[in-house]
């Protein structure tokens, strides 16, 4: 143990550095609490995306780093702001009429358009639940609604109405002259249509700890905001929140970060301790836009799961998160490729080299011995050419290719032949375009047949790399890589492919054969 701190007491992997950060106030909050409080928030305004799901990683992966240099007892809190009133219809839910007529109700209070839960709010933090509980994450759920309701925020609403004035001179410094005409942090939500009212405020009473205002029709209302009769507008709420659970931590996307000092200026206000942030680049479509809930563009956690194991998702999460991502699904083999190389480098590393390897954060310290000993990549392009419809179909390849291997004694290279097959059905068959070879590329082709059949080289992936190699550099192909983007358009209907040597000798040098051949023939491309 003392190893594995003092290394991760020097290592750059930022999940540390942030924990080394964290570890200069934990005292300080132990002392008053307990424990040290890291939180992530999220709005049900929409589907989980899985930018929602990349906060929870990665604050898990602080606090697992936290909890290396440190023996302070650790909390993460899961907090959904669903007492938030729905501002517009999502494009990706079904009955679209009836969420329209609910608009401005809180989430909580909106009926659920699936039919399956009391509101829409609690569909989504069930969905969110769901997704976090995959991943085995360690949390508390809090839904707003309830933390209103039941009184647990009404110290800190009363606190807010005794300092009013010194919220909303944080806020209206932050607002066009035109929005601090009608602005309030404090939100009615109307006693008779449920609905949340962004309307002006023309008291609070600090001693009574009541607001006042007209709703829409211009009648006089007069309500506590304890007990869930009035809500913060949601940049105080980020601030409020923070002074009354106590937080130490949290991070959020960098569309947040001009907010910081507003959400830590409110805390302090109320008497809280501003915590430690982390700001993270956000997640872009395939067209370069940020990933909207409201819009569902972007892959969701189930998306992805339809095509890789779990593990490979955390690892997209732990790289870079200071660098905004496109996250398209053509991430997908390169991130559960590049995995499992960390992992089988993992147990090799020193302490120093572990701690700074992302399966190490990945899997708190433990991660499981890769048995992947076929790339996903390679199994995605032996997935084009066998014509497999399961896992089963590529087996008998695979066992060709590793003879020590079985679905039991490599689960995971037994799961991922399985998510090959899918997802070459699903994405590569219907973009897949072949072409015929140029007189060239014919020549070249038909050499490489004749040195395969007579190949006597067995299944030796580097040997049959070098005589492709050779091919190419022998019929005068410069760069080499024109030769195997050849290869891979004219076989396998793509711009880029595997190392084909690791290829021939998966599928196998007949096969190959046969495949060129047919490619020759013109067979592919008709």
């Amino acid at each position: 143990m003392n190893a594995l701190r003092d290394a991760a007491m020097k290592s750059k992997a930022w999940p540390f550095e942030e924990a080394r950060a964290l570890l200069k106030r934990a005292e300080a909050a132990a002392a008053k609490k307990g424990y040290v409080l890291f939180e992530t928030g999220y709005g049900p305004s929409g589907l989980p995306h899985i930018g929602t799901f990349g906060e929870v990683a990665r604050t898990t992966m602080i606090r697992r780093a936290f909890e290396v240099i440190s023996d302070i007892p650790t909390r993460l809190i899961c907090f959904s702001d669903d007492l938030d009133g729905m501002r517009k219809v999502p494009d990706n839910v079904p009955n679209g009429d009836m969420l329209r007529e609910n608009l401005q109700r809180p989430l909580t209070s909106v009926p659920d358009p699936f039919g399956e839960f009391d509101s829409f709010g609690a569909h989504n933090n069930a969905m969110l639940r769901r997704f976090l509980d995959t991943f085995g994450f360690q949390y508390d759920f809090i839904s707003a609604t309830e933390f209103y309701r039941s009184g647990q925020f009404d110290d800190t609403l009363r606190l807010a109405c005794e300092r009013y004035d010194g919220i909303m001179n944080i806020m209206l410094a932050s607002l066009r002259e035109e929005r601090q005409q009608t602005y309030s942090c404090f939100l009615p939500i109307h006693p008779e249509t449920g609905r949340v009212l962004y309307v002006p405020i023309k008291h609070v009473d600090a001693k009574a700890a009541t607001v006042t205002f007209d709703d829409e029709d211009g009648r006089e209302w007069v309500l506590p905001v304890t007990g869930g009769n009035v809500k913060l507008q949601w940049k105080p709420d980020f601030g409020a929140r923070w002074a009354a659970l106590g937080v130490d931590f949290e991070m959020y996307g960098k569309d947040h970060s001009t907010n910081t000092p507003i959400y830590d200026g409110i805390c302090e206000v109320l008497g809280g301790q501003k915590p430690n942030h982390f700001s993270y680049e956000l997640f872009l479509d395939e067209n370069g836009q940020k990933i909207s809930k409201s819009k569902g563009n972007g892959l969701t956690i189930d998306e992805w799961l339809t095509y890789a194991a779990t593990e490979s998702l955390s690892y997209f999460m732990y790289q870079k998160p200071k660098t905004a991502k496109r996250m398209h699904f053509d991430v997908i083999p390169k991130a559960v490729d590049e995995y499992h190389q960390q992992l089988r480098a993992f147990a090799g590393q020193d302490a120093e080299g572990q701690v700074n390897n992302p399966v190490w954060h990945i899997h708190g310290g433990q991660p499981p011995e890769s048995k992947m000993v076929v790339p996903f990549s390679m199994l995605l392009n032996l997935a084009s050419v066998a014509g497999a419809k399961d896992a089963k179909g590529l087996w008998g390849f695979i066992k060709r290719y590793a003879p020590d291997g079985s679905p039991e004694a490599n689960p995971d290279l037994d799961a991922a032949a399985g998510f090959a097959v899918r997802y070459f059905a699903d994405k590569i068959a219907p973009t897949r375009t072949f072409r015929l070879p140029s007189d060239k590329e014919r020549a070249a082709l038909e050499d490489l047949v004749a040195r395969l059949r007579v190949w006597d080289g067995g299944l030796d992936a580097e040997a049959l790399q070098t005589m492709v190699f050779a091919v190419g550099t022998e019929h005068g192909f410069e760069p080499l890589r024109d030769w195997f983007t050849a290869l891979y358009e004219v076989l396998l209907g793509a711009s880029q492919g595997p190392r084909f040597g690791g290829f021939i000798a998966l599928y196998g040098v007949e096969e190959t054969i046969a495949l060129i051949e047919r490619a020759l023939r013109g067979e592919l491309a008709g």
